[in-house]
Order: C-alpha cells, then sequence, then structure tokens
C-alpha cells in the first residue's frame, strides 16, 4: 500500500480471486508510513499553530491524490476517490486543531486521529476495485461491526458481539458477490467511539473477519514472499519457510514486522483457520502457510535464527536480593508503571542479580527510574547497563524435547570465539534467545544458520 501503481495491483489480485469464483473479502492498511505520520502530528498538534496543521494535512492530502491517480484509471472514479479524500481530510484539520486549542492529546483523541490513515487508505481500493467493474463496498472496522473494549491504544475485541454483527452485515454481501472493503485496525467500543486494535492491527481486523465469516484461509498480502529463515540482507541464501505452526509464528513475533503480531493470531488458532503469508510482487509464489501442526510435515529442528538490534542489558544486584520475597517483582513493577517493556529476563539461582532486555532507546529512563525508586531503598544495591549488545533468537518446533540442540548452538557459538553475555529458553523450548556483543551478532547467525543448514530448507 506504498502507491497507487500498488493499490492497482492489488486490485487485480481481488479480481482475479473473484474470476476464480472467490468469495473475497479485503482488509486494508493505511499507506507506508501513514500510521507514524498520524502519531507524530497528534503529538505535535498540542504546540502546533493552525498554519503548521494546514501544511500537514496539505502534504497528507497531496500524498492521497497522487495515489487515487495512479490507482484508479477511470476519470469519473478517480474524481470521486478524490472528493472523499478531500472530506476525510478536512474532518482531520478539525481534529489536530481540537487538539491545538486544548493543548492536551488523550488516548481517546489519539486513536481517533491515528483511524484516518486506514479511513483514507480503503476508499481508494474500493475505488480501484470498481475501476476493474467489480462490485465493493467500503466500510470503517467500527461500521463493519468489530466492537472492543475501551482499552484505546490497545483494544481487545468482544468477539461474540463482533461475531454477530459481521455476521450480519457483511456475509449477505459475500452471498450477492460484493466484496466488502473494510479498514484495518479500526474498530469502536460500545458507545460507538473510536478505538484501536494495536500492533499488528490490520492483521488483527483480517483474522476477526475471518473467524466470523469462517473462512477457508486468511491471505495476508506483504512485500515479501513469506517468512525467511533469516535476514536475507544478512544472509543471502536465507530460505523462505513454507510452513509454520502457529507457536512458531507466535514465537516469530520478534523477528520483525514481517511475521504475524500473536494478537493477530488468537482468533484463527480458536477455530484452526489457516493463515497464508504470500507476496503482493509474486503472486505465483504460494507462500508461508500458519496451521495448527507442522511438525509431522518436517524433521527440521532449527527453522530460523533472527537478530534483534537496537536493544540493551539492564542488571539490577544487590546481595539483600537473596531470600527477600518480591525483589523481581519490585524491578518489574517500577519499570511497567513508566511504560518501559521488559523483552527477555535471566536470572541466577542464587538470587543476587537480574538480567533484562530493554529497548536501546529507554535505556537511560529505565536506568534513572530503578536508582531513584529502589537503589538504596532496599534490597537492590547497583544498576549497570550495557548497550552494545543484540539479542539472538533460534526458533523452532521441532527444537522441544530433541536433545543437544542447546549444546550444538552454544558450540557453534564457541567455535566462533564469542562470549555469551545471557540466555533464556522458555518452558514451551520452541526459542532459545541468547545475547552478544552486537558486533558480533551477524558472525553468529551465519554460523547458526550454517550449523543447521537453513539455507537447504
Amino acid at each position: 500500500m506504498a502507491t497507487g501503481e500498488n493499490i492497482r495491483r492489488v486490485a487485480q489480485l481481488v479480481a482475479d480471486s473473484v474470476n476464480q469464483d472467490c468469495r473475497v473479502a479485503v482488509v486494508v492498511s493505511a499507506l507506508a508510513g501513514v500510521t507514524n505520520q498520524l502519531a507524530e502530528a497528534a503529538e505535535k498538534a498540542k504546540k502546533w499553530s493552525e498554519k503548521q496543521i494546514q501544511a500537514f494535512t496539505k502534504e497528507l492530502a497531496e500524498k492521497h491524490f497522487d495515489a487515487v491517480s495512479g490507482a484508479v484509471v477511470d476519470g469519473k472514479l478517480q474524481k470521486e476517490g478524490k472528493q472523499i479524500v478531500e472530506a476525510t481530510i478536512a474532518e482531520l484539520e478539525k481534529v489536530l486543531t481540537g487538539i491545538c486549542y486544548v493543548g492536551e492529546l488523550t488516548p481517546k483523541s489519539r486513536d481517533y486521529v491515528l483511524s484516518f490513515g486506514e479511513r483514507l487508505s480503503a476508499p481508494l481500493v474500493w475505488s480501484a476495485l470498481r475501476n476493474l467493474k467489480l462490485e465493493a463496498q467500503c466500510f470503517t472496522g467500527k461500521d463493519a461491526g468489530i466492537v472492543t473494549d475501551s482499552n484505546f491504544g490497545e483494544a481487545d475485541p468482544l468477539m461474540n458481539f463482533t461475531v454477530h454483527q459481521i455476521k450480519q452485515r457483511i456475509e449477505p454481501l459475500l452471498e450477492k458477490g460484493v466484496v466488502p472493503v473494510v479498514t484495518g485496525y479500526i474498530a469502536a467500543n460500545q458507545d460507538g467511539v473510536v478505538t484501536t486494535l494495536g500492533r499488528g492491527g490490520s492483521d488483527y481486523t483480517a483474522t476477526i473477519l475471518g473467524v466470523a465469516l469462517a473462512v477457508d484461509e486468511v491471505w495476508i498480502w506483504t512485500d515479501v514472499d513469506g517468512i525467511m529463515t533469516t535476514d536475507p540482507k544478512v544472509i543471502p541464501s536465507a530460505r523462505m519457510l513454507p510452513a509454520l505452526s502457529y507457536q512458531e509464528a507466535a514465537e516469530m513475533a520478534i523477528f520483525g514486522a514481517k511475521a504475524m503480531h500473536p494478537r493477530a493470531l488468537e482468533p484463527v488458532i480458536k477455530e484452526g483457520i489457516p493463515v497464508r503469508i504470500r507476496s503482493v510482487f509474486h503472486p505465483e509464489n504460494p507462500g508461508t502457510l500458519i496451521t495448527k501442526e507442522t511438525e509431522a510435515k518436517s524433521t527440521q529442528v532449527v527453522k530460523a535464527v533472527a537478530m534483534i538490534r537496537d536493544v540493551a542489558m539492564l542488571n539490577v544486584s544487590g546481595a539483600g536480593m537473596v531470600g527477600a520475597p518480591g525483589s523481581y517483582a519490585k524491578v518489574l513493577d517500577v519499570l511497567g508503571k513508566n511504560g518501559i517493556n521488559v523483552m527477555m529476563i535471566s536470572t541466577a539461582v542464587s538470587e543476587a542479580n537480574m538480567s533484562m532486555i530493554i529497548r536501546r532507546a529507554v535505556l537511560g529512563r529505565a536506568m534513572s527510574t530503578l536508582e531513584i525508586a529502589l537503589v538504596g531503598r532496599g534490597p537492590i544495591s547497583e544498576v549497570t547497563a550495557e548497550d552494545d549488545v543484540a539479542v539472538i533468537a533460534v526458533m523452532g518446533a521441532n527444537m522441544k524435547g530433541t536433545l543437544g540442540v542447546a549444546s550444538r548452538i552454544f558450540t557453534t557459538v564457541a567455535r566462533e570465539g564469542i562470549n555469551i553475555r545471557m540466555i533464556a529458553q522458555g518452558s514451551s523450548e520452541l526459542n532459545i534467545s541468547f545475547v552478544v556483543k552486537e558486533a558480533d551478532g551477524e558472525a553468529v547467525v551465519r554460523a547458526i544458520h550454517e550449523e543447521f543448514k537453513l539455507d537447504k530448507i
């Protein structure tokens, strides 16, 4: 969804499916980068002048006008698409001006601003489908019937009510051969106030619709062929994984945006609906199929290895932590209340220290917060950090119960002469994560990729 040409390609993919007698519902994300622009504008609007708001909305309008021109050939449909963009941008300008006057951005108003990305892009896809002579109808997630709680920014759908409403509003259209185009990411609470579904929101919308409509498969169209064994920029011989289990796909969320967020997988896991990740640019490629079980089809022990950059290791220690109930809880509580997410934890049985991986951008805030709240006021005596590290994550469902996997991984790292700073493995045994110096990260990924012959998948 980056350009008008891409939108035209998306419309053609939908048309091809319809021509093969498939009933298709389409979920649309915002144009590339627009959600981030809106999030930034929402924050800045508190201090912006009206002229600055107008400059931002004008630039956003031009981006979508260009997309309409590239996506739609028919002059009448093109004009109609631009009119919808104009009206939506005018509404956005009013919202940002309101934030400017009040000088405050609430979670509720932030969700409202963020909803405009999909509200601007969905009509473009709708116009492109009609340009191909398909019958189509456009909906926001709210209009489609997705109802959530009021946890703005990370709302949870009320599935029973949502399924009932989607069946009532969308299913009859499919039976008539109409293609519903639904905005991803956006929903509404029971009072009709706009909410957003958080990370992986458009994929989440797709799986919610998939469950409500009892579809055969959910297809996630992206700019890559599927989920890869590792980052092809690091290892050009990286291969596409033809199949993954739901558990494996959930574990791979940390691998980056190309994998599905676990929240988005929740609805289909319960119903056993397959999800396929495919490339808009190579539709002939079947992509990666995510289903309940794939272990029986593959003897591959390790399926993927990734390096997570931009992280830091935070170490908390103190002799007073030994045998003191709640020491770890206090640390995590302080971080949680300050909006700092802990990605990985490792502790020693001595209880004298605790190591955590957090995003590098929040390291300074995390250290100062812990020092103010805990150092010298209880069992914790020192907080230290390392900001030149990377996390290596090794994943595969067949790792569970297979003897010697960890030994092979760590022997491979040792052969490279690289020291491991921290290790963590959950009881699922699907993922072993460990920390090395960032400068050594790519060498470790190459060595593990080669050791487990992932380029042969």
